[in-house]
């Protein structure tokens, strides 16, 4: 009786061990899938590409320049006097030939009144010796005079002309001088404040500055750029640069005058001093936003690139340690850095110039995810949407942390189930987690 209890006791005990290794077995077969998927390897990571394709790009640049009238005149006395009055109003717009000042005209309206009375003295004596020698043509063809006598009246005569002459010419001179003291404008244009008020006194002498006339529309942008990084774009341009090129006129508040001008000129001569050569604009200015000597930014395309390349800004890494680099996806999938050279931005993408072949794939996003993976890990390349550019690389983060939540509820379920193997189910799903 006792044997056949001992018998039956151990057909029981073997028969839970049975059950207990199957049980294990079956929760290590569960676990291993869920955590690291086939063969225990992670999905080849999503990165963002741009296919690069050749194309003419301008090569822009951002200079400072000086705004500069296209016209601007001094309006100043020509005439000595006393300002008697201002008929303009200040800062409004002028015609050529209107009246600014008036400056005290009684000294000349005397002046010209004496050299037309000049005139008349001038006229009398002609007459008396055009009469004179009228006389004396008979008598010296009959010998009544001498021929001395005769010639003296000619000479008389010629005489008196010429004061006739010069006393014209003095009236003329008076009349000028009456003229000038109604200040006109010479050019038209906006004008500035006024530099004298009335009762003051102001000299042909010393030139006097009474206001000054602008034209302001269109402008001039007096544009100074380095000689040696003009003689760089024209080198990349192949000789394609040139004048008549757009020209964008950024204001001090970043934003873009509406009207586009064009460049006229590039200076031929360096400045000694400071190595740089002058580029000359014109812009349109009808609403007179743009202001005389004003400090502006332009931005002007100086040459252009047949073969240039457009990426992103985001693919550039610039300035580090072998230069502006990117990372190229080659025909293996496989990410390698590449060192470019960029010569110009345009908008919110560079032109690559250097480095880069037409077809090649440039990674624009996922950056992130090659950080946690070792050299030379297969990515799988995706067209880039700049719009939804930020979508896919916040997208593996819930994923990830989904696995992990479910390999740590396997991990928390197999103690209840199997104590004993425990420890052994659990490595192979956190070894399979880190792969």
């Amino acid at each position: 009786m006792r044997s056949h209890h001992s018998s039956l006791s151990m057909t029981r005990i073997a028969a839970a061990t049975l059950v207990a290794v199957t049980l294990l077995s079956a929760c290590g077969k569960k676990d291993a899938p869920a955590a690291g998927g086939p063969g225990g390897q992670m999905p080849a990571p999503e990165v963002g590409v741009i296919t690069t394709k050749f194309e003419t790009v301008a090569l822009q640049t951002e200079l400072p320049a000086r705004t500069e009238p296209v016209r601007s005149s001094q309006v100043r006395a020509r005439v000595d006097g006393v300002i008697l009055k201002r008929v303009f109003t200040e800062g409004s717009e002028v015609k050529q030939g209107q009246s600014l000042f008036q400056i005290d005209p009684g000294p000349y309206q005397a002046q010209l009144a004496a050299a037309q009375a000049d005139v008349g003295s001038a006229e009398a004596t002609l007459t008396q010796a055009a009469a004179q020698a009228k006389r004396y043509k008979p008598l010296v063809e009959a010998n009544a005079i001498s021929q001395q006598e005769y010639t003296n009246a000619v000479a008389a005569q010629k005489q008196a002309e010429a004061a006739v002459a010069a006393a014209k010419a003095q009236v003329r001179i008076a009349q000028i001088n009456s003229g000038y003291a109604n200040v006109y404008a010479p050019i038209s244009g906006r004008i500035g404040r006024a530099l004298v008020t009335e009762g003051a006194i102001v000299s042909a002498a010393q030139a006097t500055e009474l206001a000054v006339i602008q034209q302001t529309n269109p402008m001039y942008l007096n544009i100074t750029q380095s000689a040696s990084e003009l003689q760089r774009l024209r080198k990349q341009s192949g000789g394609n640069g040139g004048t008549d090129m757009p020209v964008t006129v950024l204001l001090d508040d970043g934003t873009e005058l509406g009207a586009r001008g064009k460049l006229l000129f590039s200076d031929v001569t360096v400045d000694p001093s400071t190595g740089q050569v002058t580029l000359r604009a014109q812009v349109p200015n009808p609403d007179n936003a743009l202001l005389p000597g004003q400090y502006v930014r332009v931005r002007l395309a100086q040459a252009q690139v047949p073969n240039g390349i457009v990426v992103p800004q985001q693919a550039v890494t610039r300035g580090g340690p072998q230069g502006d680099t990117l990372m190229v996806v080659g025909a293996d999938n496989k990410p390698a850095q590449r060192t470019v050279k960029i010569a110009s931005q345009q908008g919110s993408s560079w032109i690559v110039t250097e480095g880069l072949k037409e077809g090649e794939r440039v990674m624009v996003d996922g950056f992130q995810k090659l950080q946690m993976l070792p050299p030379g890990t297969p990515v799988k390349a995706v067209p880039w949407q700049a719009n939804a550019a930020a979508a896919p690389a916040g997208a593996p983060a819930p994923a990830a942390a989904s696995a992990g939540q479910a390999a740590a509820n396997n991990a928390r379920q197999l103690p209840a189930s199997a104590p004993s193997g425990s420890s052994a189910g659990a490595a192979p799903a956190a070894a399979s987690t880190r792969n």
